[in-house]
């Protein structure tokens, strides 16, 4: 396995890599092994592309469509589902990877509600489909060339109607986080620059910004879990971590051995992004619940 990342070292509790002095072993140079996917999913981790019909169809929480206005007009088309618990609870905006929002990122935010979160999955790409419908009415090979049409300015100002909306929630406490994946993660980096409110973000393999006069606005805590075999994400991750966290630890970055890009949607890709998801995920977990309860 080649390595491109300087100064990384194992952490046994959680299986990761963070910024540390001293490299591991090589491992050796196999092509990873899929994993055969078993007959029944993990409850305690997002559910892997396989089982997202089966958790969704299973799972008790209420969720619900939401029209979340915008100013100047439009909606941005939201899945909320609400945690089963007494108290008021943290909300978390989930931001979907370069597909739009589809069943996976809902299956996410219904995972954030088992673990005690108010979740909301957006759609950026509200409105933009044909006759102003939504990520659905867009054909795949057409997302992408969609989501690029999307100015920062727009994506900033979709995110902030759906944090204004969760902090108006009965059930939310008022704090709020955001978690991304792939193209969602990398905006997780770029809202954080924008919304010096957010609560927290979690970033899942998505490209930080090199300019050091955004990476010096972010104010908000991040975790970021990246897989080893992700080169073209982690090169830009390294590079920004001395500027953001040269004053105080802005980024709390966790390198998984042998994962690869998107792990934690294709867990049984081989068995790297497996072990990376179910480490993944509890990092995460504890990480919002510090900063949102």
């Amino acid at each position: 396995m080649t390595r491109t990342l300087p100064a990384l070292i194992v952490a046994a509790a959680v299986g990761a890599w963070p910024i540390g002095a001293q490299e591991p072993a090589p491992a050796q140079t196999a092509a990873p092994a899929a994993v055969p996917v078993p007959g029944k999913m993990d409850d305690d981790v997002p559910p892997a592309a396989e089982f997202v019909e089966t958790a969704l169809a299973s799972s008790p929480r209420h969720g619900e469509w939401v029209d979340i206005p915008l100013e100047g007009g439009g909606v941005v088309r939201t899945w909320v589902v609400y945690p089963e618990r007494s108290a008021r609870a943290g909300a978390v905006i989930v931001v979907h990877e370069n597909r739009g929002l589809n069943d996976w990122a809902r299956a996410v935010a219904d995972q954030l509600a088992e673990d005690g979160f108010v979740a909301l999955a957006v759609d950026l790409l509200s409105g933009k489909g044909p006759e102003g419908g939504h990520t659905d009415s867009i054909p795949p090979a057409d997302v992408g060339k969609v989501l690029a049409s999307l100015s920062r300015d727009e994506i900033n100002a979709r995110l902030d109607a759906v944090r204004y909306y969760a902090i108006q929630i009965p059930a939310a406490n008022g704090r709020v986080g955001i978690v991304g994946f792939c193209w969602g993660g990398s905006t997780v980096f770029r809202y954080a620059v924008h919304q010096p409110a957010l609560g927290a973000g979690v970033i899942y393999y998505g490209g930080a910004p090199q300019e050091p006069e955004l990476l010096a606005r972010i104010e908000a805590p991040l975790l970021g879990l990246f897989g080893e075999d992700d080169a073209r994400v982690n090169t830009t991750v390294m590079s920004a971590l001395p500027v953001l966290n040269q004053e105080r630890q802005v980024l709390d970055a966790h390198m998984f051995p042998g994962a690869g890009h998107g792990f934690l949607r294709q867990q049984y890709g081989r068995q790297a992004n497996l072990r990376a998801a179910q480490r993944a995920w509890p990092l995460t977990v504890s990480f919002l619940r510090r900063h949102l309860e």
